[in-house]
């Protein structure tokens, strides 16, 4: 009979710096190769394989064949939470250039936490659907009822396959730059999605960054009334 959970071998995996960058990178949901890993978190590629084999080890990581490359990405969405909680306990690392105060900027004014907006971004536009009642704060999350699903068929968002009974529950997370709430799980995915869709975000190619277009400036301030 197996004995309680390891979770110092969980602890330790994500307490080394190069793993825990890759695994930041990985946790927008998108599938990365080894060299791009690399890359992220500064190290060789030789070093990089080591680190990701351990991952895969641990079944922290899948990995897929795809002709010559092999891409990486996230094994559970769950991985992504337990990050999340720890970066609200964690201290800020000391920015110590140009590039990285730039970079650390984007992620806290929008960023992608599996496949749902967090940041500013992402805390301003669940503040928004709270204020014209699509949603409606609850123990643990939201609930979205009937007029609020007919607003997000309005605005392109499906959600029938989320909704039971005329009701749907939208869980949140707390963010851990804006310490607020923001939506998360299948509804923030069908957001973030149609954000992509109306090209009023677009995604940075090598970090979980996403920036407002001309166009969504102008759509989320006619949609959802924020001046941004």
């Amino acid at each position: 009979m197996p004995g309680e959970a390891d979770i110092a071998a969980v602890a330790a995996l994500l307490a080394d710096p190069t793993r825990a960058t890759m695994l930041l990178a990985l946790s927008d949901g998108r599938a990365f190769t080894a060299s791009e890993l690399a890359k992220c978190a500064r190290v060789a590629l030789s070093t990089a394989s080591e680190h990701l084999g351990r991952l895969v080890e641990a079944s922290l990581l899948t990995v897929e064949k795809q002709g010559r490359n092999r891409f990486y990405r996230l094994a559970d969405p769950t991985i992504v939470e337990i990050m999340e909680d720890l970066a609200r306990l964690a201290p800020q690392v000391k920015i110590r250039t140009l590039s990285a105060s730039e970079h650390a900027k984007a992620l806290h004014r929008a960023r992608v936490c599996y496949h749902h907006l967090a940041g500013t971004l992402g805390v301003l536009l669940t503040e928004a659907l709270v204020e014209r009642e699509v949603l409606r704060g609850v123990d643990a999350g939201y609930v979205v009822e009937e007029e609020g699903v007919a607003w997000l068929h309005t605005f392109g968002i499906a959600c029938g396959p989320c909704t039971r009974q005329g009701l749907l529950f939208v869980p949140w997370h707390i963010d851990w730059s804006e310490r607020k709430h923001h939506v998360a799980g299948a509804f923030g995915a069908a957001l973030a999605d149609r954000l992509f869709e109306l090209q009023w975000l677009e995604r940075h190619p090598s970090s979980r960054a996403v920036r407002l277009t001309r166009d969504g400036k102008t759509g989320i301030d006619q949609v959802f009334g924020l001046r941004l």
